[in-house]
């Protein structure tokens, strides 16, 4: 009996454990109008994980990819603002990705 609790409890240990793993590699990207018309972001994730070579893609309001790009070696990705409507998508894979609509970048 106390080899099954033993097993249980290390098993509970080990899944609590994958989780938080899991959970700690969550993409960070925000982006910011330069004023003289570009746009810039910067990226990582929340376990201080670079985010060089990061596909980064602007599309247009229907979400056609106008723009496609990878984040520098700083985790840095500047382009130039499109016109009209526009959302940027950090795209750190499945599961890894995040869209910022246009009017949200100041």
């Amino acid at each position: 009996m106390k080899t099954y609790k033993l097993g249980t409890s290390a098993l509970l240990i080990a899944g609590c454990l994958w989780a938080g793993t899991a959970l700690a590699h969550t993409p960070l990207c925000n982006c910011s109008d330069n004023g003289d018309g570009t746009v810039e972001c910067e990226g990582g994730f929340s376990d201080g994980s670079s985010a060089a070579g990061v596909k980064m893609n602007v599309m247009d309001a229907s979400g056609k990819v106008v723009l496609q790009g990878k984040m520098d070696k700083n985790s840095m990705f500047t382009f130039k603002k499109p016109a009209g409507k526009y959302s940027v998508q950090f795209d750190g894979g499945e599961g890894h990705q995040i869209t910022i609509p246009g009017e949200k970048i100041n």
